[in-house]
């Protein structure tokens, strides 16, 4: 044996062996037995064992996995995965976390391997000795639908010098460009030998699509956008049966077998969609904590399936009560990929996640899913409350791509969009005795006709662009627990239809449509649907066919034409912008060139990103045909990130847009504007110092006040004249309301206002005192939290965040800190404890704990310094929690 590892510089590598589910330390190295070369695999943990030898013959295959993406980004070391299989050893798989040492050292084993086939046999030797796979995993990018080219056969067939020259030719590079990825029905590389002289020979074009270049990566979108276009010239549509359900299983474990739910019909389907809603009603799990109720039902899932197929789960995704399950069968995962998750809470201020959605998307073969289980508002009188739920989840939901360059995806940029749930939507008819009536005589159709889904439906309110089958069930809502009893307790809640299952898309046919009785743990009643989809499969050949083509037109495009757009507007106004009310304007850009054209708004020099922070493009970067247009929407938004810069006066409604056109010019977009300062985002110090409705005072003299707050030092005016308020009146004000009008309120800090009611209070504060605060108590109760939430610096400064954590076992030493605040934050948080316990009396009415006021609160009072956001462990939020404890349970903190 030939000298070990360390002696052969680069013909060794250190890594790791992964084994059952285990890494063990080890080197590979190159060796020589009887004078033949071989891998020698050195074991770190067994140093006195002998090392293993895989002899590197015709036999043998040494395969390096792909990166999940087309464009392999050359500057970053990822690392590499690489399986090894000789004639006699099982196929082994090897990590080797330096990618560029690792490449050389493939690279050297390459070399004797073809050395050794030229060596043995006088025909052409195979193809693909060592060559790159996909991963067939889920989660796979959009480039495995790529792997229908076959060019991977024709780029091993270049001699080992070109493969060499071509790298050497690119630019910094270190390693080769891979090939589209291999679809995993092909045959491996020995047994197709021969094939791949039928192949078409790999033009220069071709090549460069593969070179890490941003110029190739340019060409890359084109041609996906033009294959996009023309996709029927390549798909074929496959039917696959999808199991959808819905429960909301009301704080319960499981107590029977789901095997009645989930097994309901008699051929398996291929996959599961499952979606949970109030899995864990508790405290802990009201503001994201981990809940067990999760493995729970997650068992009980994975142990009812359908017998006759083994499934695999392809992902899950919590909030809080809102669980949605995704399994597929065994044999479909390798062609599942992209699989991204995604939640949004619409409870008060977003921060709750009691109410919202969650969802899973993804791609099967070439067709797109996007999963959406929501848990919408409560109560009969509140169907607006679940149509605002319902258009938050869409404009907030948004799946962030791998390549940050690229747009992100919203629900409805999907192909195939199932949405699940307990809508909560109910009956239009307030008599319990008169709707059971009509279920008892089977007259669902008159019911229905009261169903506030429907009605909202076809007033387009919600859910106007979505399918639901034929309902032929009696209401799933709402029973007493473990039985089939219509709910008879003292609110004696009237039957509905809550738990929906929605769909919108092609090719999609619903077979089934029902609920499930036999389960009792809730007081609702599971319900499931089964649909038939037609899926797009990719036909490799014609795909093949038209993807050469493609490339042969944009080689001669492209040397003819140059991209050119044409803009109807350059110059844009927005009058009069406010704190949290958004404002458009639109525009159109049309492709008056001869070929295909790619435009993205791009940063400015300097900067990180193309627009202010409350500005955006919509789409921000898109595709366009020859004489095909487009309208692009940008949005000015005031949120609590961008509002103090543009109370003070350091921010302006100002900017340039730059849009760019790849290959083609840059076009300058003007954006303009004036902004109405709001005490939301001013500080407390400066509020104090305000007698006057902000607006009433002149900008010059407020950038002042903020500037005198900053230097701690006095302001010559009326404005400061005299001693400064205790609180700011805005705070007075909306406390007050809530002393006197909502002590009784059910479910108060619980429930999200409507968002016209909270722009009503919040120009209301900005423009007046007034004697009383407008919209309802729910909405007053979140303009104080986003107040809250909004001030730049918190109630508890920043600088004594830590030593708040620090000292929240001991109530003393609590106090100690409120005393080292600056007057007007002690003045703030003393009158903040002394309502919210004065309201704590009144739980019993309200539905307010101490546990979730001190959660809710100490996330706006006790906020981390925007340096350590980012770092705050579950620990720190609870010790945030301990520290508001020792108030609301104390007497006077005094």
């Amino acid at each position: 044996m030939e000298p070990p590892a360390a002696a052969w510089g680069l013909l060794s590598v250190t890594g790791t062996e992964v084994r059952a589910g285990r890494r063990e330390p080890c080197v590979l190295s190159l060796g020589r037995r009887s004078g033949r070369y071989g891998i020698v695999i050195h074991s770190q943990e067994k140093e006195n064992s002998d090392p293993d030898y895989i002899p590197i013959n015709s036999r043998f295959k040494c395969v390096q996995e792909a990166e999940e993406t087309l464009l392999i980004d050359i500057a970053t070391n990822t690392g590499c995965k690489v399986r090894i299989q000789g004639d006699e050893t099982a196929e082994r798989l090897f990590e080797i976390p330096d990618e560029e040492r690792c490449l050389g050292f493939l690279s050297e084993v390459q070399s004797i391997q073809e050395a050794h086939l030229k060596a043995s046999l006088p025909e052409p030797k195979d193809s693909a000795s060592w060559h790159q796979v996909e991963k067939n995993l889920p989660g796979l990018s959009q480039a495995s639908s790529l792997g229908a080219l076959g060019f991977e056969d024709d780029f091993n067939t270049l001699s080992l010098e070109e493969k060499r020259n071509m790298q050497n030719h690119q630019m910094g590079s270190r390693r080769e460009p891979p090939p589209p990825p291999v679809p995993q029905n092909r045959q491996f590389p020995r047994e197709r030998e021969g094939t791949s002289r039928d192949q078409p020979k790999v033009t220069n074009t071709m090549r460069k699509m593969f070179l890490p270049s941003t110029q190739s990566g340019q060409r890359e979108g084109l041609i996906k956008h033009v294959l996009a276009k023309r996709e029927k010239a390549y798909v074929n549509l496959h039917n696959f049966r999808f199991f959808v359900g819905t429960w909301n299983v009301n704080g319960q474990s499981p107590d029977s077998g789901l095997e009645p739910w989930l097994v309901c019909d008699t051929e398996p389907p291929d996959f599961y969609c499952i979606g949970f809603q109030e899995l864990d009603l508790s405290t802990e799990a009201f503001f994201y904590f981990d809940s067990a109720k999760e493995q729970e039902w997650l068992a009980a899932v994975e142990k009812s399936l359908h017998p006759q197929a083994k499934y695999k789960k392809v992902q899950i995704v919590r909030l809080v009560g809102m669980m949605l399950l995704i399994f597929a069968k065994k044999d479909q995962l390798s062609n599942i990929r992209e699989i991204m998750t995604e939640s949004v809470g619409t409870g008060i201020m977003g921060k709750m996640g009691n109410k919202g959605g969650v969802a899973v998307r993804f791609v099967f073969h070439n067709t797109t899913f996007c999963i959406v289980n929501s848990h919408l508002a409560a109560h009969v009188e509140d169907f607006e409350r679940r149509n605002q739920d319902y258009k938050d989840i869409c404009a907030r939901m948004s799946f962030v791509t791998p390549d940050d360059s690229l747009p992100q995806l919203n629900i409805m940029k999907h192909d195939v969009v199932i949405w699940l749930g307990d809508l909560n939507y109910r009956l239009c008819l307030p008599d319990a005795s008169e709707v059971k009536s009509l279920i008892t005589k089977n007259d669902l159709q008159k019911l229905l006709t009261y169903d506030q889904l429907n009605i909202q439906r076809t007033q387009k309110k919600a859910f106007a662009d979505f399918t639901e089958g034929e309902i032929k069930f009696i209401p799933t809502y709402k029973y007493d627990s473990k039985t089939d009893r219509w709910d008879s307790s003292g609110k004696c809640r009237v039957p509905a239809w809550c738990d929906r299952i929605l769909w919108r898309g092609g090719n999609i046919n619903q077979l089934r449509y029902c609920s499930h009785m036999d389960l009792k743990t809730s007081d609702h009643k599971p319900v499931s649907a089964l649909f038939r989809i037609g899926v797009k499969v990719v036909d490799e050949q014609k795909y093949r066919k038209l993807f050469e083509d493609i490339v042969r037109i944009m080689d001669r495009m492209e040397n003819d034409f140059l991209p050119s757009l044409e803009l109807s507007r350059r110059e844009f106004e927005f009058e009069n912008v406010k704190f949290r009310q958004l404002q458009k304007q639109k525009f159109q850009i049309t492709n008056n060139g001869q070929v295909t054209c790619h435009f993205s708004f791009i940063p400015k020099l300097n900067d990180s990103h193309y627009c202010k922070p409350w500005l955006r493009a919509e789409p921000c970067e898109g595709y366009l045909e020859p004489d095909e247009s487009t309208d692009i929407s940008l949005d000015v938004y005031v949120s609590k990130d961008s509002v103090t810069l543009l109370n003070s006066g350091e921010d302006k409604i100002e900017d340039i847009l730059v849009l760019h056109l790849d290959r083609g010019k840059d076009y300058f977009l003007t954006i303009s504007g004036t902004y109405l300062p709001s005490c939301f985002g001013t500080s407390l110090e400066a509020l104090c110092r305000m007698r006057r409705p902000i607006r009433e005072v002149p900008v010059t003299k407020l950038i002042d006040l903020e500037k005198s707050v900053l230097q701690m030092g006095s302001l010559d005016s009326e404005e400061a004249s005299g001693m400064p308020l205790q609180v700011p009146k805005e705070i007075w004000l909306l406390v007050d309301h809530l002393f006197k009008h909502a002590c009784h309120q059910e479910d108060l800090f619980q429930t999200p206002g409507m968002q016209e009611e909270l722009e009503q209070i919040i120009d209301c504060l900005d423009t007046s005192i007034p004697e009383t605060i407008p919209g309802g108590n729910h909405s007053v109760a979140e303009a104080l939290l986003i107040f809250l939430e909004a001030l730049p610096e918190p109630v508890i400064c920043y600088e004594l965040y830590q030593r708040c954590l620090d000292w929240s076992h001991n109530s003393r030493l609590c106090r100690q800190v409120i005393f080292q605040l600056p007057r007007s934050h002690r003045s703030v948080f003393r009158y903040l404890m002394s309502f919210l316990r004065e309201l704590l009396r009144y739980s019993e009415d309200n539905n307010v704990s101490v546990a979730m006021i001190a959660a809710l609160f100490s996330s706006l009072l006790l906020r981390p310094p925007p340096n350590l956001m980012a770092k705050q462990t579950q620990q720190d939020r609870q010790r945030a929690i301990n520290f508001l404890y020792s108030f609301l349970l104390a007497g006077d903190e005094e």
